[in-house]
Formats: C-alpha cells, structure tokens, sequence
C-alpha cells in the first residue's frame, strides 16, 4: 500500500475552519495548513501545540542587554571616558541611568532580529532553502490542508478521500510516495 498526500484546497478560512473540525471529529489527523493569512483558532482544532518562541524572545532581549551593559561600560567608562554633562566617568553604576534608552532598544533590536532568523530557519525560507508550499496560491487567497494516509493509522486512502468529500472542498489533489 503507497502511502499519499492528500492537498485539500478550500476558498474561504471559514470552510476550511469547518472542515478541519469535522475531519479531526472523525479522527483524520492534519499534517499542515498553508494559508496567506493566520487563521485563528485553528491551531488547537488540528492540533498544534503553543511554541517557545516567547522563551526564544526574551532570550535575544537579554542576550541585547547584556551586550548593551557591557558596550556601555565598555565605552563611556573604560576605554574612552569623557566628562559630558558633569557625571562622573569612572563608575556605571552611577552613570547606568543614562544608559536606559540604550540597553532598551539594543534589547529590542537584539530580539527583533533574533526572532526575524529563528523565524526564517523555523520555517524554512532562508534563501536557498527548498519550498514546502505544495501550492503558490495559498499566498494569494486559497487555504490548502495537508493529510498524509500514514499518520492517520488504519484509515485507507479510499475512506479518507470520502470524508474529505463529504466537506465543501473547492480542489482536491492526491500524490502518491
């Protein structure tokens, strides 16, 4: 028995949020959604668990605050103090006020950049990288659901199309691997 794939093609996110519910129910496991837009309420209906991507976040800020406190002190007190303002150049901690805005939007800019690559690698369109989208429509206005027959243990290919069919699919492609 080959096992396919099965690319269920619908028009609209609502026919596409009715069917994944009515095709879980029955016990059909979905591999993968592609859509243009984010659908929500759709991940735990197919089930997609929370990602770390907060824990990934906050992991580049801190790693930016870091950098900027040891840039700061780095220098305005080490390498290069100058008297600006009349604050004393020979401790942070006593200047560390001023250097608020700084670690702020290094933070913020080490946490931005940090999620734009974990983001680009997470998904897999760095260029050069292989395309996964097994259809460049879904990134102009149709939504494409993804069903392998082999996670979807004991249900034939045949049963599967049938339920498939039973929802308001507007395209239905089957491959073969």
């Amino acid at each position: 028995m080959a096992n396919k794939v099965f690319h269920v093609m619908y028009d609209d996110d609502q026919k596409l949020m009715d069917a994944a519910r009515a095709l879980v129910s029955k016990g059909i496991r979905v591999k993968d959604v592609f859509s243009p837009f984010p659908v929500h309420g759709l991940d735990p209906v197919i089930g997609v668990k929370r990602t770390r991507l907060a824990i990934a976040s906050f992991m580049y800020a801190t790693t930016g605050t870091l950098l900027a406190i040891f840039g700061t002190w780095y220098f305005m007190i080490h390498d290069w103090p100058m008297n600006i303002g009349g604050k004393p150049s020979f401790s942070w901690i006593e200047n560390a006020p001023a250097f608020v805005p700084v670690m702020f939007e290094f933070s913020v800019f080490c946490g931005a950049h940090g999620m734009a690559l974990t983001y680009f690698l997470r998904n897999g369109t760095l260029p050069g990288m292989p395309a996964s989208n097994p259809d460049p429509r879904t990134t102009d206005d149709k939504f494409v659901m993804e069903i392998v027959t082999e996670q979807n243990g004991g249900m034939s290919a045949a049963e599967i199309e049938n339920l498939i069919k039973g929802t308001d699919v507007y395209e239905l492609s089957i491959k073969e691997y």
